[in-house]
């Protein structure tokens, strides 16, 4: 059984005022199972006339995954979806050979508080068709003095809707007062834990809220103990036989096969189609950190 690593997270900035917490990929480690990526935003008030605002960029190699717990967000992209999503529901955009897409808030100053993680698919699936999928209804079950939420994956009896290409796990807990969990695990999946809100014990050892806990892998179990209005992420997942390359917005096997993409992208290429009319602003990515 692995020992518990703490990981601070960083700041990223979005644009327009939107900061983030990002924990994944970081120095110490790059990926829980497939999950690759992983943000918190939030909770955030935005001023009168400010939202998030995250102009058309593309993707390849991955599914965006996002658990929102506050707030209203809106989701477009270039297969013509437009789909509000609301707490307590998912979204799951597979990106695939490539996909484009937008995100806003659906009111300007109001509270947000979300997580976005992306799912790196593995070398049979990375160029599949793009995909989206909206789900507003997951399992959900009481336990240990807190309510549980299967996000992806199977635990115990349930499975949740989210279509995945490798064996993963995602569970939200949450409790209104002081709550003590039993967890079943996986000894093959590695995991990691991450406190949205409040405080989390795990083997006496306490985690605030953004310190991220990579558990590793080898463990049948795992105790919680959280402390009222707590809200916790836990993910699981096979490890990788090798890690994929990420740059900007995509995930790929290959420096070539990402700078391809890339390169496509910044001249309009029809790879990524188009997001409605074609008017939303469009992000450019940095130079390629490598010689393609």
């Amino acid at each position: 059984m692995s020992a518990i690593v703490r990981i601070e997270p960083r700041s990223a900035d979005l644009g327009n005022g939107m900061l983030v917490r990002r924990t994944l990929p970081s120095r110490q480690q790059r990926m829980i199972g497939a999950w690759c990526f992983l943000d918190h935003a939030g909770p955030v008030v935005f001023p009168a006339g400010q939202g998030m605002h995250v102009g058309a960029h593309p993707h390849i190699g991955l599914q965006t995954f996002t658990w929102l717990i506050e707030g209203e967000v809106l989701h477009r992209d270039s297969l013509g979806n437009e789909q509000i999503i609301r707490p307590g529901q998912v979204n799951l955009m597979t990106a695939g050979r490539g996909i484009a897409h937008t995100e806003d808030s659906l009111h300007d100053g109001r509270r947000l508080h979300a997580a976005q993680l992306w799912i790196a698919l593995p070398p049979e699936a990375e160029n599949c068709p793009p995909a989206f999928a909206h789900h507003p209804d997951l399992p959900q079950w009481q336990q240990g003095g807190a309510r549980l939420t299967l996000l992806a994956g199977t635990y115990a009896r349930w499975t949740a809707p989210a279509h995945v290409h490798s064996p993963l796990l995602g569970l939200d807990i949450s409790s209104d007062g002081p709550a003590s969990v039993d967890l079943s695990l996986d000894p093959a999946f590695e995991y990691g834990l991450l406190p949205l809100v409040g405080e989390a014990s795990i083997e006496d050892e306490r985690f605030q809220a953004d310190e991220f806990a990579y558990l590793g892998d080898g463990r049948s179990s795992l105790q919680l103990d959280l402390t009222a209005g707590t809200q916790i992420l836990l993910l699981g997942g096979l490890p990788f036989a090798q890690p994929v390359l990420m740059w900007w917005n995509f995930v790929g096997w290959s420096k070539a096969g990402i700078a391809e993409a890339q390169r496509q992208w910044e001249n309009g290429d029809p790879r990524f189609g188009t997001i409605g009319d074609g008017s939303a602003p469009r992000l450019s990515p940095p130079p390629l950190p490598w010689r393609d």
